[in-house]
């Protein structure tokens, strides 16, 4: 069985699209639920439409995906009408992202985001690619822990917050986010990377820096799923360079609940979805595993 259950919101396999990855309506959720994902999470949204940085935004080679999108959006009055509109269509758990500027831009959203009565809210204080606009406000504890505070406060929906790897101790801000109240925790966010045109002599993405993600990122996820466990007592919505039915059990013994595919999609499309959780039923055969919560942790045993 791998039907996944958290905040008694039931998930009917542990796949959840990863944040920032699709540009989703709420129609196309119905392709996605269709194709096996077993939750859905929006584009992040800030209170205000954002058109995103120039192009160019996005590199692909060997070394991974990097992306500076700028964190484009249709703005929270439109987000709102559309994740209402998903509600009606699909049974999939929807997880809404947000973002703000500041401490009380969070709270707003919060508070805002909740008429549309989405599963699950997560707050994006991560981003590493829009550090002129928006502070890093997972970069330290105390940061942290005033978004998720005030996050709490504005909604009854339960808050994931989503943490960067781009620190130097990932530990003592996942313990201020569950000290804050935070029900989840969605980790790990992009690594912050660059790269150059030798020929053009100057950065390949107008942002200069970009969040990298793909395969290469997913043993640093790994790792901070695995110390994030150690820490707190709260679900983990584990993401970072996931494509098989491999790196997703892998992921689940480091100690997540569920898992968040993103780039994966970009290279094998929705089916992706169907692929990954085919190769965890067949592992779970195999292996004598009944049940995904027999899974989760057990690589701290």
């Amino acid at each position: 069985m791998i039907n996944s259950k958290i905040f008694d919101i039931n998930f009917n396999n542990p796949l959840v699209l990863a944040s920032g990855i699709l540009g989703v309506h709420a129609e196309y959720f119905k392709t996605l639920e269709k194709n096996n994902v077993g939750g859905i999470t929006t584009k992040s949204i800030s209170l205000d439409p954002r058109k995103g940085h120039k192009n160019p935004i996005m590199f692909n080679d060997n070394h991974g995906f990097m992306n500076a999108v700028g964190l484009s959006n249709a703005g929270i009055d439109k987000s709102i009408e559309m994740i209402k509109h998903a509600k009606q269509i699909v049974k999939t758990p929807i997880i809404a992202s947000i973002f703000g500027g500041n401490v009380e831009e969070f709270g707003e959203l919060a508070k805002l985001i909740s008429e549309a009565k989405p599963d699950i809210i997560e707050a994006n204080i991560s981003c590493p690619n829009v550090k002129k606009e928006f502070k890093l406000f997972g970069a330290n504890a105390e940061d942290a822990a005033a978004i998720t505070n005030v996050v709490k406060n504005n909604t009854k929906i339960p808050v994931v917050i989503k943490l960067t790897p781009n620190v130097t101790d990932i530990k003592p801000i996942a313990k201020s986010v569950e000290q804050a109240g935070a029900d989840g925790i969605t980790a790990i966010n992009t690594l912050a990377g660059m790269r150059i045109d030798i020929n053009a002599k100057m950065p390949i993405l107008t942002n200069k820096f970009g969040g990298l993600s793909g395969k290469g990122i997913f043993p640093v996820a790994i790792k901070n799923v695995y110390e994030i466990y150690k820490t707190v007592n709260i679900p983990i919505i584990g993401t970072g360079g996931i494509t098989t039915g491999k790196d997703a059990i892998e992921m689940l013994m480091a100690g997540a609940s569920l898992l968040g595919v993103g780039t994966a999609v970009y290279y094998e499309g929705v089916k992706v979805f169907t692929k990954i959780n085919l190769e965890i039923e067949e592992w779970m055969t195999n292996n004598g595993y009944s049940n995904i919560k027999e899974i989760i942790g057990v690589a701290h045993e």
